[in-house]
């Protein structure tokens, strides 16, 4: 199983990013997606996950500026991030559990003031 993440990049605050990560070597359309962040000096946390039948869930700090969702013919998953704030800055991960856990490598995301 690999996951490749992209789209992270710098961005002024109250700007938008797109996140993509694509998938393979999984059938994607059965399982749960999820993004993670991990800020500098601080624990990896999550923050949204999708479910097979398109259900979702957000973390209170990103919950009606981020949206995750999925093309399950393309396997990927997005998060679509906008009004950023400098608190957002972190490396973003895609996961799946199959129930195994697969993470993708990381994109970072930058919100400068």
């Amino acid at each position: 199983v690999q996951l490749q993440a992209s789209g992270g990049g710098l961005v002024q605050a109250g700007g938008s990013l797109r996140l993509s990560c694509a998938a393979s070597g999984i059938m994607f359309r059965i399982v749960s997606a999820y993004w993670y962040r991990q800020a500098p000096g601080k624990e990896r946390e999550w923050v949204a996950s999708i479910h097979p039948a398109g259900a979702t869930d957000y973390a209170d700090s990103v919950k009606g500026r981020f949206t995750i969702s999925r093309d399950n013919v393309k396997s990927m998953v997005f998060l679509q991030m906008s009004d950023l704030k400098l608190e957002d800055t972190g490396v973003y991960y895609c996961q799946v559990r199959s129930p195994q856990t697969f993470w993708g490598q990381g994109t970072q995301v930058t919100v400068s003031s």
